[in-house]
């Protein structure tokens, strides 16, 4: 039976874990995540969604606030993985970490590499107008997701994807994808293939300020910012100075894109429609919601704060 160390801490490291406690064939010894941190209202304590998976069975976790404290070395050491595998965990691996396992550390990521390297590219892929992505599960270096892949699988980027639904498609395949590819491998049947550096692209970590819509670009970009941002980091914009987030609901870009011209961020009434100016087109949210509100339908917006039209978001 193999020794794994399993290393994650989001919603899309749950899929993996799982799939690797229910495979006799492997043993999770432990569980590395982040720490508790604070969150939601109150600003209470709150666990990481793979802490709360690990403790469901039973398995023993450590929190360290950074991989490389002292003595954290040593408990992985004394664990004797066979195997370390990472999903979204949240912190670089050192050399020593990397070499600790007989059969290395593995890493299930979220795009189709050399394509998206780094920490976003769910939402890099979408905001892209990529047609595609996936999932691939390397084996790590030193690099920043340079390592050498064991397989890919690749999925379409469906009209109306957002992050939030893409998230969840391809973390259920990280986890399918995963078991496939590690039994051959640690039986030496597969062939890992070196990503191609020349076809890379960077997806870096995003903060809230990301969210801020700049709507001298496209609408076709303003579209696909939306729907790629939901649930995170969002998107938003100002109006009478409040924050006015703009909310992605499964719509197609097409239904969201419409032909006219106004000056960037005027709201304009289209057809009965609120819709904004931008670069190129006009935008139609359908979500809008001030902040401290609920959502609301763009229509329902419009009715209920007839003056936004003429307005300038900023």
């Amino acid at each position: 039976m193999t020794r794994v160390i399993f290393m994650g801490t989001p919603d899309f490291a749950v899929p993996p874990l799982r799939a690797l406690i229910a495979a006799p064939d492997f043993d999770v010894v432990a569980v590395v995540t982040q720490p508790d941190r604070p969150a939601g209202r109150g600003n209470k304590l709150q666990m990481p969604p793979i802490k709360a998976a690990a403790l469901a069975a039973d398995l023993p976790v450590m929190q360290p606030e950074k991989l490389r404290d002292p003595g954290v070395f040593e408990a992985l050491q004394r664990l004797a993985p066979d195997l370390i595998v990472v999903a979204a965990y949240g912190q670089i691996l050192r050399q020593k970490v990397l070499d600790l396992p007989r059969y290395g550390c593995i890493n299930v990521h979220a795009s189709l590499l050399p394509r998206w390297r780094g920490a976003a590219p769910i939402q890099a892929c979408i905001r892209a107008g990529d047609p595609e992505t996936g999932i691939t599960i390397m084996q790590m270096d030193a690099g920043l997701d340079t390592g050498p892949m064991l397989g890919k699988r690749a999925i379409p980027i469906e009209p109306g994807e957002t992050g939030a639904s893409l998230h969840d498609k391809l973390a259920v395949i990280g986890g399918e994808l995963l078991l496939e590819v590690l039994r051959p491998y640690l039986r030496g049947d597969l062939v890992l293939e070196k990503q191609d550096d020349s076809l890379h692209t960077y997806a870096p970590m995003l903060s809230k300020e990301d969210g801020r819509l700049d709507w001298s670009r496209p609408a076709a970009e303003i579209a696909r910012w939306v729907r790629a941002y939901h649930a995170w980091p969002g998107t938003y914009t100002t109006w009478e100075g409040q924050i006015l987030k703009i909310l992605a609901d499964g719509a197609a870009d097409t239904e969201t894109v419409l032909p006219g011209q106004a000056a960037p961020g005027e709201v304009v009434a289209v057809g009965g429609r609120l819709a904004i100016g931008t670069g190129e087109k006009l935008y139609a949210p359908r979500l809008l919601q001030l902040a401290g509100r609920s959502a609301v339908t763009a229509a329902a917006f419009l009715n209920g704060h007839p003056t936004v039209v003429g307005a300038v978001l900023g």
